[in-house]
């Protein structure tokens, strides 16, 4: 008999990731208002125990990020498509369609993003709060971040409307988007880190640019359902049954269907 494995090797990295970006923020923030309460100098108590924590979090950080430089076996196939092995052509594809559509959704991404975190910068530059704060929403945006790719994402479901993460426009923009508030933090790892984040971003935009038939499924066979192991769509896919069975949400008095998403892992190949 054929079992198949429920979860795949890529889901549970991102689930090992959702729990230990969410202990160490967990940690920083009780740290942080401690300190507050006690009053100490350093943001998050103790200078040691400070240090502590941010060299954890900076230091995982830097190594997920220099990992996404090169192919990975545990990484899903959506981060790597700049490289030529996660390409198979379909024939007849218009590059131009493909580029004009991921320059608007970044573009449609960027309106959105850049507003959001202007709030926070303002923030911080009027002295309403400190770089601690900042740190912690970094922290908060890295926790944000599988659960975007495992049950909800706002960019996926609101602007950009793609299918799954595979096909997302702005999957390498991710640590960019966890290190947008540290940018403004004169601190060297925190500028460290928000360097190799841009540049990571960066190598991502110059690949779409130069090669826009990797990046769409319908361009590239290796983005399709077909061809899909990671089952990352699977909570997202039951999320969805969920609100279409319990919810009785409906479309011209028909069950709502969500063209965007590939429901359950079994209905992606094996």
């Amino acid at each position: 008999m054929n079992h198949k494995k429920r979860f795949s090797d890529t889901m549970i990295l991102h689930h090992v990731r959702l729990v230990y970006r969410s202990v160490l923020f967990l940690l920083a923030l009780t740290s942080y208002i401690v300190a507050k309460v006690v009053g100490t100098e350093h943001m998050f108590g103790s200078a040691a125990y400070g240090n502590t924590i941010l060299a954890i979090f900076f230091g995982i950080y830097a190594i997920e990020i220099i990992s996404r430089f090169f192919p990975s076996k545990l990484e899903s196939l959506g981060s790597q498509r700049q490289f030529k092995k996660n390409y198979i052509p379909n024939e007849g594809y218009d590059r131009a369609a493909v580029r004009k559509r991921g320059l608007r959704d970044a573009a449609i991404v960027l309106a959105v993003w850049i507003p959001f975190n202007g709030i926070f910068a303002a923030l911080y530059f009027l002295g309403v709060i400190d770089w601690g704060v900042l740190v912690l929403i970094s922290l908060a945006y890295c926790i944000c971040d599988p659960i975007c790719i495992l049950y909800f994402c706002p960019f996926q479901t609101w602007f950009m409307k793609n299918r799954c993460c595979s096909s997302c426009r702005i999957y390498n923009w991710d640590y960019a988007m966890m290190a947008t508030p540290l940018m403004i933090i004169l601190h060297p790892a925190a500028l460290t880190m928000a360097a190799l984040s841009l540049i990571l971003g960066a190598v991502w935009e110059i690949s779409f640019y130069l090669h826009p038939e990797r990046f769409a499924p319908e361009t590239n066979k290796c983005l399709s359902c077909a061809c899909c192991k990671e089952k990352l769509c699977l909570h997202k896919g039951q999320l969805r049954s969920f609100q279409r069975k319990h919810l009785h949400h409906t479309v011209e008095g028909k069950p709502a269907e969500d063209a965007t998403l590939c429901i359950g892992a079994e209905d992606c190949g094996d």
